[in-house]
């Protein structure tokens, strides 16, 4: 499956509309200080919504693949939480609450699972992103 997603600017300031190939669609906004309407996520939340979603499904899926009996997995992540950073230099903290019966061990390897969600594989790597302008 490719990953592919359509944004589109609607007449909404900064409200955008985003939908992907099987027809699923959400929304982003701004907050109102910054001239949006506060109607949905801002970019930034939506981003690290993908890093918890991510990580509490890669967690559950090695969970039920190995018997491990996790009831509840909690992701909380925030973008830079001690201010603006260096350029260049962002921090994601994320803070991972498991709840059920698992040993120490099991504990340490979810860690190294969660670290290997496929979001937080992306996110440490050496991205490049293509642009290209059209005119209408």
């Amino acid at each position: 499956m490719v990953n592919s997603v359509l944004a589109q600017s609607t007449k909404t300031p900064y409200r955008v509309t985003l939908t992907n190939a099987q027809g699923h669609t959400w929304s982003a906004d701004e907050p109102a200080d910054k001239g949006g309407q506060d109607t949905a996520p801002n970019p930034m939340q939506i981003l690290l919504s993908a890093l918890g979603a991510c990580t509490t499904i890669t967690l559950e899926m090695y969970a039920n693949h190995k018997g491990i009996k996790i009831e509840h997995v909690q992701v909380d992540l925030s973008l830079n939480p001690e201010g603006d950073p260096e350029a260049g230099q962002n921090n994601i903290v994320r803070k991972i609450t498991l709840t059920g019966d698992f040993t120490e061990d099991q504990h340490k390897r979810l860690l190294k699972v969660a670290e290997s969600c496929p979001v937080h594989k992306l996110l440490t790597s050496n991205i490049q992103i293509q642009t290209e302008l059209n005119m209408k």
